[in-house]
Formats: C-alpha cells, structure tokens, sequence
C-alpha cells in the first residue's frame, strides 16, 4: 500500500507542477489502485470507474470477451473479435450487430472483405435517393437490443453493479461470475 500512495503522490505532484488534468494509469483509488477513470459523457455520470467489458451475444449465450480496467477504443478491436470466432465457429457470422463506434473505414473493409454484413447506418451524410430495407435495419436493431439487454439484466439481477472486492483478479473473477451467472438463468428460463 505504501507503493501505490507514493506512485499517487508522484502523479499528483506531477500534474501539478505541469498544471494538467490527465494522466496515463492515473491512481484514483487507494484501495483499487487499477481502477481508471473512463469518461462517458452521460449527464448523469459523466465519468465513471470499473470495467470495461466487451461482450458478444450468440444463440442468446453472453459472452464475456474482453474485460479492462485501462480505457480503450473498443472500434479497433473487432477484427480481433471476428478472428476469434471464426476460430471459434468454423466460419465467419453473416452479420455483426455493433454500435455505431465499430462503423469505420477499416472495419467495413474488413468485414466487406469476408462477406460479413456490419449492420448500421452508412458512413458520412444520407444520400437522398437512397434505397434502404428498413425491415432488415428493424430486425438488425431489435438484434442488436440483446447485447444492451444483457448488459442492463447482468447490472439488475446479477450483481455487475454491486461488486465489493478490492484486488483486481478477484474483481474480474466476479464480474465472469455473472455473466455466468447470467447465462445460467437464461437456460433456467429454456427448461421451464
């Protein structure tokens, strides 16, 4: 404990002395000194503190792909994710439900390239005569409402949002215990 309060009075006098707000792996917890801030931009949390989860949605199992603590652009990440489950699969999905932050150049070349349907709006401003299946962007859209879905079900009923550890491989041990946990309610649910 003595490390992580002269690593944060060194941070803190760093910034000081150099009038800045922001730091790389800034210690704001001297209790959780992995815990990063993650600026969201919602009004009402603005910042928030605690993983960061990528989670794939398929045949309505959840699956935890990717937990950080560190921030990251998550749009860089999704050939990774495709890689892993072709690897997974044997074959690439027909279609990727993602936010609007995976729709990039790179990533639609990517998924162009392979025959994958990234589903969303195109990129830069609608044309006028443009010809749209809405049935298809309505299907894909309410798709897509699982992953939100899972997340919001793993906060409520599953304890994402109650956890109480302090060292960090226990933390990630307990958020992998409800997505289990989640997963294992969903098939509950399939045998009743």
């Amino acid at each position: 404990q003595l490390t992580v309060i002269q690593q944060m009075y060194a941070q803190q006098k760093y910034m000081y002395d150099h009038h800045i707000h922001r730091m790389e792996h800034r210690i704001v917890n001297l209790r959780q000194p992995f815990l990063r801030p993650i600026v969201r931009g919602k009004v009402k949390a603005p910042v928030e503190f605690g993983a960061k989860l990528d989670i794939s949605v398929v045949n309505g199992m959840v699956r935890l792909e990717r937990q950080s603590f560190e921030t990251y652009n998550e749009s860089t990440l999704l050939p990774q994710e495709i890689e892993r489950y072709q690897d997974r699969y044997g074959h690439y999905p027909e279609r990727v439900l993602a936010d609007k932050i995976y729709r990039n150049r790179l990533n639609l070349a990517y998924c162009k390239e392979r025959g994958i349907r990234l589903s969303g709006p195109a990129l830069g401003r609608p044309k006028k005569d443009a010809v749209r299946d809405r049935r298809l962007e309505y299907k894909d859209n309410c798709d897509r409402v699982e992953v939100e879905r899972a997340f919001s079900l793993a906060k409520r009923r599953f304890g994402l949002t109650q956890i109480r550890t302090y060292l960090k491989e226990t933390t990630q041990s307990v958020i992998a215990l409800s997505i289990l946990a989640l997963n294992l309610g969903k098939l509950q649910a399939i045998q009743c």
